[in-house]
Protein backbone atom coordinates (compact mmCIF):
# COMPACT_ATOMS: atom_id res chain seq x y z
CA UNK A 1 0.00 0.00 0.00
CA UNK A 2 1.22 3.46 -1.20
CA UNK A 3 3.57 5.45 1.54
CA UNK A 4 2.07 7.12 4.73
CA UNK A 5 2.22 10.08 7.08
CA UNK A 6 3.85 10.49 10.45
CA UNK A 7 3.86 6.65 12.54
CA UNK A 8 2.21 8.49 14.88
CA UNK A 9 -1.19 9.10 13.66
CA UNK A 10 -3.56 6.16 13.74
CA UNK A 11 -5.92 4.66 11.48
CA UNK A 12 -8.38 2.06 12.25
CA UNK A 13 -9.98 0.59 9.34
CA UNK A 14 -13.28 -1.44 9.82
CA UNK A 15 -14.11 -3.53 7.44
CA UNK A 16 -18.25 -4.29 7.03
CA UNK A 17 -20.59 -6.96 6.07
CA UNK A 18 -23.22 -5.39 4.51
CA UNK A 19 -26.29 -7.70 5.04
CA UNK A 20 -29.04 -7.49 7.72
CA UNK A 21 -27.82 -5.02 10.94
CA UNK A 22 -24.27 -5.94 10.65
CA UNK A 23 -23.03 -2.63 8.57
CA UNK A 24 -25.54 -0.51 11.50
CA UNK A 25 -24.03 -2.90 14.24
CA UNK A 26 -20.51 -1.97 13.13
CA UNK A 27 -20.87 1.63 11.93
CA UNK A 28 -22.69 2.28 15.95
CA UNK A 29 -19.55 0.97 17.43
CA UNK A 30 -17.49 2.97 15.05
CA UNK A 31 -19.29 6.28 15.92
CA UNK A 32 -18.78 5.53 19.76
CA UNK A 33 -14.91 4.43 19.07
CA UNK A 34 -14.43 7.70 17.31
CA UNK A 35 -16.17 10.04 19.37
CA UNK A 36 -14.00 8.49 22.43
CA UNK A 37 -10.50 8.85 20.43
CA UNK A 38 -10.96 12.06 18.46
CA UNK A 39 -7.33 12.16 17.27
CA UNK A 40 -7.70 8.41 15.58
CA UNK A 41 -8.60 8.70 12.29
CA UNK A 42 -11.04 5.95 11.00
CA UNK A 43 -12.33 4.24 7.45
CA UNK A 44 -15.67 2.30 7.39
CA UNK A 45 -15.45 0.04 4.15
CA UNK A 46 -18.73 -1.08 3.11
CA UNK A 47 -21.07 -1.48 -0.42
CA UNK A 48 -22.17 1.49 -1.76
CA UNK A 49 -25.73 0.26 -1.38
CA UNK A 50 -25.47 -0.32 2.69
CA UNK A 51 -23.41 3.00 3.21
CA UNK A 52 -26.14 4.75 1.19
CA UNK A 53 -29.25 2.88 3.30
CA UNK A 54 -27.13 3.58 6.61
CA UNK A 55 -26.37 7.39 5.94
CA UNK A 56 -29.76 8.16 5.17
CA UNK A 57 -31.67 7.04 8.27
CA UNK A 58 -29.02 9.32 9.54
CA UNK A 59 -28.09 13.19 10.82
CA UNK A 60 -25.24 14.35 9.33
CA UNK A 61 -24.03 15.38 12.50
CA UNK A 62 -24.23 11.82 13.74
CA UNK A 63 -21.42 11.01 12.33
CA UNK A 64 -17.86 12.06 13.73
CA UNK A 65 -16.04 13.84 11.09
CA UNK A 66 -13.05 11.44 11.97
CA UNK A 67 -15.42 8.49 10.13
CA UNK A 68 -14.87 8.33 5.97
CA UNK A 69 -16.68 6.34 4.14
CA UNK A 70 -15.11 4.02 1.40
CA UNK A 71 -17.04 2.04 -1.29
CA UNK A 72 -16.07 -1.80 -2.12
CA UNK A 73 -16.92 -3.95 -4.16
CA UNK A 74 -20.35 -5.75 -3.82
CA UNK A 75 -19.28 -8.55 -6.00
CA UNK A 76 -22.21 -8.96 -8.35
CA UNK A 77 -21.60 -8.92 -11.74
CA UNK A 78 -22.56 -6.03 -14.58
CA UNK A 79 -25.40 -6.70 -15.66
CA UNK A 80 -27.05 -9.15 -13.18
CA UNK A 81 -30.29 -9.52 -11.75
CA UNK A 82 -30.19 -10.72 -8.15
CA UNK A 83 -33.20 -13.67 -8.22
CA UNK A 84 -33.53 -13.19 -4.45
CA UNK A 85 -32.70 -16.70 -3.27
CA UNK A 86 -31.54 -16.56 0.34
CA UNK A 87 -27.76 -15.47 0.60
CA UNK A 88 -26.72 -14.61 -3.11
CA UNK A 89 -26.16 -11.55 -2.24
CA UNK A 90 -24.14 -12.64 0.22
CA UNK A 91 -22.55 -15.38 -1.49
CA UNK A 92 -21.72 -12.74 -4.52
CA UNK A 93 -19.85 -10.35 -2.14
CA UNK A 94 -17.87 -13.36 -0.25
CA UNK A 95 -16.59 -14.49 -3.84
CA UNK A 96 -15.23 -11.04 -4.17
CA UNK A 97 -13.27 -10.84 -1.22
CA UNK A 98 -10.21 -10.39 -0.39
CA UNK A 99 -9.60 -8.52 -3.13
CA UNK A 100 -12.06 -5.72 -2.73
CA UNK A 101 -11.73 -5.18 0.59
CA UNK A 102 -7.73 -4.75 -0.52
CA UNK A 103 -9.26 -2.23 -3.40
CA UNK A 104 -10.62 -0.71 -0.31
CA UNK A 105 -7.91 -0.33 2.19
CA UNK A 106 -5.90 0.93 -0.95
CA UNK A 107 -7.97 3.88 -1.74
CA UNK A 108 -8.48 4.81 1.92
CA UNK A 109 -4.60 4.53 2.51
CA UNK A 110 -3.42 6.52 -0.57
CA UNK A 111 -6.45 9.11 0.23
CA UNK A 112 -5.47 9.64 3.91
CA UNK A 113 -1.76 9.02 3.86
CA UNK A 114 -1.58 7.09 6.40
CA UNK A 115 -1.08 3.44 7.02
CA UNK A 116 -3.36 0.89 8.35
CA UNK A 117 -2.20 0.48 11.69
CA UNK A 118 -5.23 -1.47 13.33
CA UNK A 119 -7.65 -3.48 11.40
CA UNK A 120 -11.54 -3.95 12.82
CA UNK A 121 -14.06 -6.05 11.06
CA UNK A 122 -16.89 -7.73 11.06
CA UNK A 123 -16.33 -11.49 12.57
CA UNK A 124 -18.32 -12.71 8.99
CA UNK A 125 -15.00 -11.48 7.32
CA UNK A 126 -12.47 -13.95 8.50
CA UNK A 127 -10.39 -13.12 5.43
CA UNK A 128 -9.58 -9.91 6.86
CA UNK A 129 -7.19 -12.21 9.35
CA UNK A 130 -4.81 -12.83 6.84
CA UNK A 131 -5.35 -8.99 5.44
CA UNK A 132 -4.40 -8.23 9.25
CA UNK A 133 -1.11 -10.24 9.01
CA UNK A 134 -0.24 -9.17 5.67
CA UNK A 135 0.02 -5.78 7.18
CA UNK A 136 1.30 -6.76 10.25
CA UNK A 137 -1.38 -5.07 12.54
CA UNK A 138 -3.88 -6.57 15.11
CA UNK A 139 -6.88 -7.51 13.86
CA UNK A 140 -10.01 -6.82 15.79
CA UNK A 141 -12.86 -8.26 15.01
CA UNK A 142 -16.31 -7.91 16.61
CA UNK A 143 -19.86 -10.22 17.12
CA UNK A 144 -22.69 -8.63 16.67
CA UNK A 145 -24.90 -11.35 18.12
CA UNK A 146 -24.79 -13.26 21.55
CA UNK A 147 -21.89 -15.23 22.66
CA UNK A 148 -23.48 -18.47 22.53
CA UNK A 149 -24.44 -18.30 19.05
CA UNK A 150 -20.25 -17.68 18.71
CA UNK A 151 -19.72 -20.77 20.06
CA UNK A 152 -21.79 -22.64 18.13
CA UNK A 153 -19.55 -21.30 15.16
CA UNK A 154 -16.40 -22.32 17.30
CA UNK A 155 -17.71 -25.55 17.63
CA UNK A 156 -18.64 -26.32 14.29
CA UNK A 157 -16.12 -28.95 13.30
CA UNK A 158 -17.07 -31.08 16.52
CA UNK A 159 -20.76 -30.30 16.07
CA UNK A 160 -20.35 -31.84 12.26
CA UNK A 161 -18.09 -34.79 13.70
CA UNK A 162 -20.57 -36.08 15.97
CA UNK A 163 -22.99 -35.89 13.24
CA UNK A 164 -25.53 -34.05 14.54
CA UNK A 165 -28.61 -33.07 12.40
CA UNK A 166 -32.38 -33.54 12.14
CA UNK A 167 -33.87 -34.03 15.47
CA UNK A 168 -30.18 -34.31 17.15
CA UNK A 169 -29.33 -32.42 20.56
CA UNK A 170 -26.30 -30.46 20.92
CA UNK A 171 -25.75 -30.52 24.28
CA UNK A 172 -21.79 -30.47 24.73
CA UNK A 173 -20.56 -26.89 24.41
CA UNK A 174 -19.29 -25.75 27.32
CA UNK A 175 -22.12 -23.02 29.35
CA UNK A 176 -24.80 -23.67 26.74
CA UNK A 177 -27.93 -25.28 27.64
CA UNK A 178 -29.14 -28.38 25.17
CA UNK A 179 -29.98 -27.00 22.10
CA UNK A 180 -31.63 -29.10 19.48
CA UNK A 181 -29.64 -29.22 16.37
CA UNK A 182 -32.97 -27.27 14.39
CA UNK A 183 -32.11 -24.49 16.61
CA UNK A 184 -28.78 -23.85 15.69
CA UNK A 185 -27.77 -22.08 12.32
CA UNK A 186 -27.99 -24.16 9.05
CA UNK A 187 -24.57 -23.14 8.14
CA UNK A 188 -23.12 -25.03 11.17
CA UNK A 189 -24.61 -28.77 10.16
CA UNK A 190 -23.74 -28.36 6.83
CA UNK A 191 -21.20 -31.46 6.14
CA UNK A 192 -17.96 -30.35 4.68
CA UNK A 193 -19.00 -31.81 0.50
CA UNK A 194 -17.18 -29.25 -1.27
CA UNK A 195 -20.30 -28.10 -2.16
CA UNK A 196 -20.66 -25.65 0.32
CA UNK A 197 -21.72 -21.75 -0.57
CA UNK A 198 -19.19 -19.46 0.03
CA UNK A 199 -21.24 -17.89 2.79
CA UNK A 200 -21.28 -21.64 4.49
CA UNK A 201 -17.69 -22.23 3.76
CA UNK A 202 -16.98 -18.72 5.39
CA UNK A 203 -18.62 -18.82 8.53
CA UNK A 204 -17.87 -22.71 9.29
CA UNK A 205 -14.39 -21.31 9.20
CA UNK A 206 -14.97 -19.04 12.04
CA UNK A 207 -13.80 -21.25 14.80
CA UNK A 208 -10.90 -21.83 13.22
CA UNK A 209 -9.78 -18.26 12.29
CA UNK A 210 -11.26 -15.99 15.37
CA UNK A 211 -8.38 -17.06 17.75
CA UNK A 212 -6.20 -15.38 15.77
CA UNK A 213 -7.63 -12.20 16.78
CA UNK A 214 -5.80 -10.18 18.79
CA UNK A 215 -9.56 -9.44 20.78
CA UNK A 216 -13.01 -10.37 19.86
CA UNK A 217 -15.18 -7.71 20.82
CA UNK A 218 -18.84 -8.77 21.77
CA UNK A 219 -21.72 -6.61 21.74
CA UNK A 220 -22.88 -8.06 24.79
CA UNK A 221 -22.67 -8.12 29.18
CA UNK A 222 -20.41 -10.74 30.39
CA UNK A 223 -22.59 -10.95 33.09
CA UNK A 224 -25.30 -12.12 31.28
CA UNK A 225 -23.33 -15.38 29.80
CA UNK A 226 -22.85 -18.39 32.07
CA UNK A 227 -19.61 -18.49 33.46
CA UNK A 228 -18.37 -22.00 32.00
CA UNK A 229 -19.32 -20.11 28.33
CA UNK A 230 -16.96 -17.06 29.35
CA UNK A 231 -14.27 -19.58 30.57
CA UNK A 232 -14.66 -21.23 27.51
CA UNK A 233 -14.74 -18.02 25.30
CA UNK A 234 -11.35 -17.11 27.02
CA UNK A 235 -9.74 -20.26 26.95
CA UNK A 236 -9.64 -20.56 23.26
CA UNK A 237 -9.43 -16.37 22.00
CA UNK A 238 -6.36 -14.12 23.25
CA UNK A 239 -8.92 -11.67 24.37
CA UNK A 240 -12.31 -11.06 25.06
CA UNK A 241 -14.10 -8.03 25.42
CA UNK A 242 -17.57 -7.33 26.70
CA UNK A 243 -18.58 -3.47 25.56
CA UNK A 244 -22.27 -3.83 26.32
CA UNK A 245 -25.37 -3.93 23.90
CA UNK A 246 -24.27 -2.14 20.46
CA UNK A 247 -27.64 -0.37 19.37
CA UNK A 248 -27.97 0.73 22.99
CA UNK A 249 -26.47 3.80 25.30
CA UNK A 250 -26.87 2.46 29.22
CA UNK A 251 -28.02 3.89 31.53
CA UNK A 252 -30.61 4.82 29.05
CA UNK A 253 -31.25 8.42 28.76
CA UNK A 254 -34.76 9.46 29.70
CA UNK A 255 -38.17 8.69 27.63
CA UNK A 256 -39.00 11.55 25.19
CA UNK A 257 -41.64 13.57 25.76
CA UNK A 258 -44.43 11.58 23.55
CA UNK A 259 -45.45 14.65 21.97
CA UNK A 260 -42.08 14.79 19.92
CA UNK A 261 -42.50 11.26 18.34
CA UNK A 262 -44.01 11.67 15.09
CA UNK A 263 -45.57 8.04 15.02
CA UNK A 264 -48.21 8.87 17.59
CA UNK A 265 -47.04 6.32 19.37
CA UNK A 266 -45.62 7.26 22.64
CA UNK A 267 -49.02 9.45 22.72
CA UNK A 268 -51.07 6.77 22.25
CA UNK A 269 -49.11 4.56 25.11
CA UNK A 270 -49.98 7.14 27.81
CA UNK A 271 -53.45 6.50 27.79
CA UNK A 272 -52.87 2.86 28.63
CA UNK A 273 -52.45 0.85 31.71
CA UNK A 274 -48.84 -0.17 32.74
CA UNK A 275 -47.79 -3.36 31.23
CA UNK A 276 -50.71 -3.71 29.21
CA UNK A 277 -49.94 -3.38 25.39
CA UNK A 278 -48.31 -6.16 23.16
CA UNK A 279 -45.95 -4.11 21.29
CA UNK A 280 -45.28 -6.47 17.35
CA UNK A 281 -42.30 -6.27 15.49
CA UNK A 282 -40.83 -8.64 13.36
CA UNK A 283 -37.50 -6.24 12.21
CA UNK A 284 -37.28 -5.36 8.35
CA UNK A 285 -35.90 -8.72 7.42
CA UNK A 286 -37.90 -10.96 8.44
CA UNK A 287 -41.04 -11.26 6.97
CA UNK A 288 -44.38 -13.48 8.22
CA UNK A 289 -45.66 -15.28 5.19
CA UNK A 290 -49.24 -14.14 4.38
CA UNK A 291 -51.24 -16.98 6.50
CA UNK A 292 -49.06 -15.94 9.88
CA UNK A 293 -49.65 -12.50 8.91
CA UNK A 294 -53.29 -13.05 9.08
CA UNK A 295 -53.15 -15.13 11.95
CA UNK A 296 -51.22 -12.58 14.01
CA UNK A 297 -53.84 -10.28 12.93
CA UNK A 298 -56.65 -12.46 14.00
CA UNK A 299 -55.26 -13.35 17.62
CA UNK A 300 -54.60 -9.52 17.70
CA UNK A 301 -58.37 -8.81 17.53
CA UNK A 302 -59.89 -11.81 19.21
CA UNK A 303 -57.58 -11.17 22.50
CA UNK A 304 -59.10 -7.60 22.72
CA UNK A 305 -55.35 -7.03 24.00
CA UNK A 306 -54.08 -3.18 23.42
CA UNK A 307 -51.26 -3.51 20.72
CA UNK A 308 -48.86 -1.49 18.49
CA UNK A 309 -47.66 -3.50 15.70
CA UNK A 310 -44.58 -2.19 13.47
CA UNK A 311 -45.84 -3.74 9.83
CA UNK A 312 -45.30 -2.02 6.26
CA UNK A 313 -47.04 -0.39 4.01
CA UNK A 314 -46.93 -4.15 1.76
CA UNK A 315 -47.77 -6.09 4.20
CA UNK A 316 -50.35 -4.03 5.89
CA UNK A 317 -52.52 -4.54 2.51
CA UNK A 318 -52.20 -8.43 2.86
CA UNK A 319 -54.32 -8.11 6.58
CA UNK A 320 -57.88 -9.66 6.79
CA UNK A 321 -60.54 -7.08 5.37
CA UNK A 322 -61.92 -4.61 8.13
CA UNK A 323 -58.83 -5.47 10.63
CA UNK A 324 -58.13 -1.54 10.98
CA UNK A 325 -61.37 -0.64 11.60
CA UNK A 326 -62.19 -3.44 14.49
CA UNK A 327 -59.18 -3.05 16.09
CA UNK A 328 -59.22 0.74 15.96
CA UNK A 329 -60.17 1.48 19.86
CA UNK A 330 -57.46 -0.88 20.86
CA UNK A 331 -54.83 -1.26 18.32
CA UNK A 332 -52.15 0.95 15.87
CA UNK A 333 -50.65 -0.55 13.02
CA UNK A 334 -47.34 1.90 12.09
CA UNK A 335 -44.89 1.17 8.79
CA UNK A 336 -42.28 2.32 11.33
CA UNK A 337 -41.89 2.89 14.86
CA UNK A 338 -39.28 3.98 17.63
CA UNK A 339 -38.74 0.83 18.79
CA UNK A 340 -36.29 1.55 21.79
CA UNK A 341 -38.57 4.01 22.92
CA UNK A 342 -41.47 2.09 23.21
CA UNK A 343 -40.12 -0.42 24.45
CA UNK A 344 -39.27 1.90 27.35
CA UNK A 345 -42.72 2.92 27.91
CA UNK A 346 -44.42 1.44 31.37
CA UNK A 347 -47.15 0.51 28.95
CA UNK A 348 -45.95 -2.03 26.97
CA UNK A 349 -45.89 -5.50 28.76
CA UNK A 350 -44.45 -7.90 26.02
CA UNK A 351 -42.65 -8.01 22.93
CA UNK A 352 -43.35 -10.63 19.88
CA UNK A 353 -40.50 -10.31 17.85
CA UNK A 354 -38.37 -12.74 15.75
CA UNK A 355 -35.81 -12.70 17.91
CA UNK A 356 -33.44 -10.64 16.63
CA UNK A 357 -30.56 -9.71 18.57
CA UNK A 358 -30.95 -6.22 18.58
CA UNK A 359 -34.18 -6.55 19.41
CA UNK A 360 -34.06 -9.05 21.93
CA UNK A 361 -31.25 -6.78 23.81
CA UNK A 362 -33.28 -3.61 23.72
CA UNK A 363 -35.99 -5.54 25.38
CA UNK A 364 -33.72 -6.96 28.31
CA UNK A 365 -32.74 -3.67 28.78
CA UNK A 366 -36.38 -2.90 29.63
CA UNK A 367 -37.03 -5.59 31.19
CA UNK A 368 -40.05 -6.57 28.72
CA UNK A 369 -41.08 -10.20 28.37
CA UNK A 370 -41.17 -11.92 25.07
CA UNK A 371 -42.87 -13.93 22.73
CA UNK A 372 -40.33 -15.52 19.95
CA UNK A 373 -41.19 -16.57 16.12
CA UNK A 374 -37.26 -17.09 15.23
CA UNK A 375 -36.61 -16.77 11.28
CA UNK A 376 -33.02 -17.72 10.68
CA UNK A 377 -29.64 -17.67 11.54
CA UNK A 378 -29.12 -16.84 15.16
CA UNK A 379 -32.61 -16.26 15.67
CA UNK A 380 -33.72 -19.83 16.98
CA UNK A 381 -30.59 -19.90 19.57
CA UNK A 382 -31.51 -16.86 20.77
CA UNK A 383 -34.83 -17.67 21.04
CA UNK A 384 -33.70 -20.36 23.39
CA UNK A 385 -32.15 -18.52 25.33
CA UNK A 386 -35.07 -16.52 26.45
CA UNK A 387 -36.69 -19.42 27.35
CA UNK A 388 -33.42 -20.54 29.49
CA UNK A 389 -33.57 -17.34 30.95
CA UNK A 390 -37.31 -17.23 31.51
CA UNK A 391 -38.43 -14.52 30.50
CA UNK A 392 -40.29 -15.31 27.81
CA UNK A 393 -41.83 -18.55 25.25
CA UNK A 394 -41.12 -19.22 21.58
CA UNK A 395 -44.51 -19.95 19.18
CA UNK A 396 -45.36 -23.83 19.57
CA UNK A 397 -43.94 -25.67 16.27
CA UNK A 398 -42.59 -22.56 15.14
CA UNK A 399 -44.97 -21.08 13.12
CA UNK A 400 -47.92 -18.70 14.38
CA UNK A 401 -51.27 -19.49 14.40
CA UNK A 402 -54.29 -17.62 15.99
CA UNK A 403 -54.76 -19.71 18.51
CA UNK A 404 -50.85 -20.15 19.78
CA UNK A 405 -50.47 -16.52 19.51
CA UNK A 406 -53.57 -16.19 21.63
CA UNK A 407 -52.12 -19.26 24.46
CA UNK A 408 -48.64 -17.21 24.31
CA UNK A 409 -51.11 -13.78 24.97
CA UNK A 410 -52.70 -14.91 27.97
CA UNK A 411 -49.84 -17.16 29.06
CA UNK A 412 -47.83 -13.20 29.49
CA UNK A 413 -50.08 -10.86 30.12
CA UNK A 414 -52.67 -12.64 32.26
CA UNK A 415 -51.25 -15.97 33.72
CA UNK A 416 -49.23 -16.29 36.85
CA UNK A 417 -46.42 -17.48 34.68
CA UNK A 418 -46.48 -14.62 33.00
CA UNK A 419 -45.92 -12.68 36.09
CA UNK A 420 -42.76 -14.64 36.87
CA UNK A 421 -41.56 -14.15 33.19
CA UNK A 422 -42.17 -10.06 34.25
CA UNK A 423 -40.08 -10.52 37.32
CA UNK A 424 -37.48 -12.34 35.78
CA UNK A 425 -36.76 -10.03 32.64
CA UNK A 426 -37.04 -7.08 35.38
CA UNK A 427 -34.04 -9.13 37.19
CA UNK A 428 -32.17 -9.41 34.31
CA UNK A 429 -32.34 -5.60 33.56
CA UNK A 430 -31.18 -4.95 36.78
CA UNK A 431 -28.39 -7.54 35.90
CA UNK A 432 -27.24 -5.12 32.98
CA UNK A 433 -27.55 -1.82 34.62
CA UNK A 434 -24.75 -2.94 37.24
CA UNK A 435 -22.47 -4.77 34.72
CA UNK A 436 -22.39 -1.03 32.68
CA UNK A 437 -19.24 -0.21 34.82
CA UNK A 438 -17.80 -3.40 33.49
CA UNK A 439 -18.46 -3.01 29.63
CA UNK A 440 -17.41 0.77 30.46
CA UNK A 441 -14.01 -0.98 31.44
CA UNK A 442 -13.70 -3.17 28.24
CA UNK A 443 -14.91 -0.04 25.50
CA UNK A 444 -11.84 1.96 27.32
CA UNK A 445 -9.61 -1.15 26.80
CA UNK A 446 -10.75 -1.70 23.15
CA UNK A 447 -9.96 2.34 22.57
CA UNK A 448 -6.77 1.48 24.41
CA UNK A 449 -5.96 -1.65 21.87
CA UNK A 450 -6.92 1.01 18.45
CA UNK A 451 -5.38 4.04 19.92
CA UNK A 452 -1.56 2.61 20.80
CA UNK A 453 -1.26 0.04 17.97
Amino acid sequence: MPGTKSSEEKHVAFLAFPFASHALVGLSLLRKLANAAPDVHFSFLNTAKSTESLLSKSRADDVPQNIKFYQVSDGVPDGHVLTGKPTEPENFFLKATPDNLKTGLDVAVAETGMRITCLLSDVFLTSAAEIAEDLNVPWIPIWVSFPCCLSAHIYTDVIRERGVSGSGTVDFIPGLPPMRAVDLPKEVLITGNGEESPFSRTLSQIGSVIPRATAVVMGFFEKLNSPPLNHDLKSKLQKVLHVGFFSLSLPAPPLQPSSSDPTGCLSWLDDKKPGSVAYVGFGTLALLPREELIAVAEALETSGVPFIWSLNDKSKELLPKGFLEKTRTHGKVVPWTPQTQILAHASVGVFVTHCGGNSVCESIANGIPLIGRPFFGDHHMIGRMIEEWGIGVRVEGGVITKNRLLKCLELVLGHEQGMVMREKAEALKEVVLKAVDSATQDFNSLVDLISVS
